[in-house]
């Protein structure tokens, strides 16, 4: 396709430069704001295409040289030829952006955007693997920006180092198994004190794979776990018991976990999540507080600790089990769980009819709507969402303020998951 000279004028929310060629908005892969690029066409549509650079012709104040040598091919991060502290001001800007179009409102105030340490931080993953025969290697890694290839990754460095720096030989121990063929995919799962990797393995394990995996783990300190079905289906291979956990030290509080549960990836920014979202809500010991989309009481457990009560509700009944189990572990008497789909109306349930004057809400990517059609209940005052897609919290926001009678008091982001164009970000809410 042909070649021309475009001006960069924006970010995308995907973290592409957007330029336009007669009037057609055209995403930049590898661009960024303010430059000017010789791009190639790589892809025509009705709406907008899209191009790659072949050229930097005007270079970005703010464009830094990419870490990662396999940047630009794989696609577990898209912005890190862009420096951190605007990397964070781009996601801030999206934010607003969503707020603006389509929720029609726009906070207060900022907060400051909370930030961690940017390299080495996920703790939580899952990457792809693929054994290709003509080129003798089995390829583990995630996966390239088109999606049906797997990246052919030596390093990874936004994964924990003890895996991350690691691919090479996790690559050379797949294709070095009789079942090479059979591995698809391996789950990475990090405590605080434990490495565990899931192997899900299509087939059953022969001796000898199932004594070099062993051997992969005992030779680097890594726990290793077999999937051959579903997600009960994991077993440790070795050692015999994997306990897996993190500890939240400003409430006391350590949650134990499976290895395919879900947490959040980045222990560091997920301690400063909690801080900053328990200091929103100001638990008193009058506070009886609702928790929603709960997980394993990554909040909640938190909360009790200032509350007088808190009460959890999540829609996957083996992480309200194990909430329980944390609560108990931890010496938690003041916080009850309780297990519903939450994306279904539960308005007559016994706990969405009690008094609530707060309420922290987590959602899943769709957000919170479906819950809002029935609470908040008039009681409750004041509201802190932690969300993951901008775009779901900004119509939430337009449904707590045009029908329920809220203010945007505040908003803000979270680093999360730097070098990637997700935005995680909390807002708070107020009568």
């Amino acid at each position: 396709m042909q070649t021309t000279e475009v001006d960069i004028t924006d970010l995308s929310h995907d973290g592409r430069g957007v330029a336009r060629i007669d009037g057609k908005t055209v995403f930049v892969a590898g661009a960024l704001t303010g430059e000017r690029v010789r791009i190639k066409l790589v892809k025509r549509s009705r709406s907008f295409d899209e191009a790659k650079v072949e050229e930097l012709l005007t270079r970005s104040p703010s464009r830094v040289e990419p870490r990662c040598i396999h940047f630009g091919t794989c696609s577990g991060c898209s912005l890190q030829h862009l420096a951190p502290a605007e990397q964070i001001a781009a996601k801030q800007r999206v934010l607003a952006e969503n707020f603006e179009r389509i929720g029609k409102v726009s906070p207060a105030r900022w907060f400051d955007p909370l930030t961690d340490e940017p390299w080495g931080y996920r703790r939580k993953g899952r990457l792809s693997v693929k054994w290709v025969a003509k080129k003798d290697k089995a390829l583990v890694g995630f996966r390239e920006d088109n999606p049906r290839f797997v990246a052919d990754l030596s390093v990874c460095h936004t994964l924990l180092p003890q895996v991350g720096e690691r691919l090479a030989a996790l690559g050379e121990l797949v294709g070095s198994l009789e079942a090479k063929a059979q591995i698809a995919q391996i789950e990475i799962a990090a405590g605080d004190d434990t490495v565990a990797l899931t192997f899900r393995n299509l087939q059953p394990l022969s001796e000898h794979d199932r004594s070099a995996l062993t051997a992969f783990g005992q030779a680097h300190s890594i726990a290793i776990l077999l999937q051959p079905g579903g997600p009960d289906s994991v077993t440790p291979l070795w050692p015999d018991t994997v306990p897996l956990s993190f500890r939240i030290p400003e409430f006391d509080v350590d949650i134990v976990f499976r290895p395919l549960d879900f947490i959040q990836v980045n222990a560091g920014m997920n301690r400063r999540m909690i801080s900053r979202a328990i200091d929103l809500l100001d638990p008193q010991p009058e506070d009886t507080i609702l928790d929603l989309f709960c997980g394993l009481g990554n909040f909640t457990l938190p909360i009790a600790r200032r509350a007088g009560a808190v009460v959890g509700v999540e829609g996957e009944a083996a992480l309200v089990a194990r909430s329980r189990e944390n609560a108990a572990r931890n010496g938690i008497a003041n916080a009850e769980f309780f297990s519903a789909d939450l994306l279904a109306d539960h308005r007559a349930a016994p706990w969405a009819t009690r008094s609530y004057g707060k309420l922290l809400l987590d959602p899943p990517r769709s957000g919170a709507a479906a819950v809002l059609d029935y609470l908040p209940r008039k009681d409750t005052h004041r509201i802190v969402y932690v969300s993951c897609h901008p775009g779901s919290l900004a119509r939430d926001a337009g449904i707590l303020v045009e029908r329920h009678g809220f203010r945007l008091e505040a908003a803000g982001v979270m680093d999360m998951f730097p070098h990637t164009a997700h935005v995680e970000s909390i807002a708070l809410f107020e009568r």
